[in-house]
């Protein structure tokens, strides 16, 4: 049987959003997010992060920073039996002050690059896969992707929906306050 995918954004809705995180002690996960992501490990469903990360192009922190982070990120969650399949992450900027990582790519959101990259890596449902985030760039990744879109409150959320939502280019098929609520939906929708 093909699993079904949680394409999940960082900063914002997994953690809380403090801007470019330049040290792994400033990462800290949103309250429930472990345990939402133990419900989607529990159901079966495979977990992907998904984060644009420019501040390796801006010069903001370094590659081995990034790592750090993302070392904290995997033993906050296994700590709580929350675990995700994959992580994919773009490094790059298009005004990037890092000569490597300076570059227009297919993999910045809401670019397709880092879902084609899951893709090749796994075997999902596709049409009954979700795309969780807190701003308007997640929600067209996830609608050019063919995946269902749940945008969250947390981050930037709250804001963009109050103030920004009427010129959204692109509107999310649900709302959520969090991800453990997303999840929630998610777990319902797909019963």
């Amino acid at each position: 049987m093909i699993k079904k995918a949680v394409f999940i954004d960082r900063d914002g809705t997994i953690n809380v959003d403090k801007g470019y995180i330049n040290h792994e002690d400033l990462f800290e996960l949103i309250p429930s997010v472990a345990q939402a992501i133990r419900q989607l490990n529990k159901n079966n469903f495979l977990v992907f992060i998904v984060s644009n990360q420019s501040g390796l192009a801006r010069g903001f922190f370094s590659q081995e920073v990034l790592d750090k982070v993302h070392q904290r990120m995997n033993r906050l969650l296994s700590q709580k039996n929350a675990h995700y399949d994959a992580l994919y992450y773009c490094p790059h900027h298009p005004d990037g002050m890092i000569e490597e990582f300076r570059k227009d790519c297919d993999c910045r959101k809401p670019k397709t690059g880092l879902f084609k990259k899951a893709l090749k890596d796994f075997d999902f449902d596709i049409k009954n896969s979700f795309m969780v985030g807190d701003k308007p760039s997640d929600i067209e990744f996830g609608k050019r992707c063919g995946l269902k879109t749940i945008m969250v409150l947390t981050g930037y959320g709250k804001g963009e929906f109050i103030y920004r939502r009427h010129n959204w280019k692109v509107k999310p098929d649900y709302i959520a306050d969090d991800l453990l609520s997303a999840v929630e939906l998610i777990l319902f929708l797909t019963k």
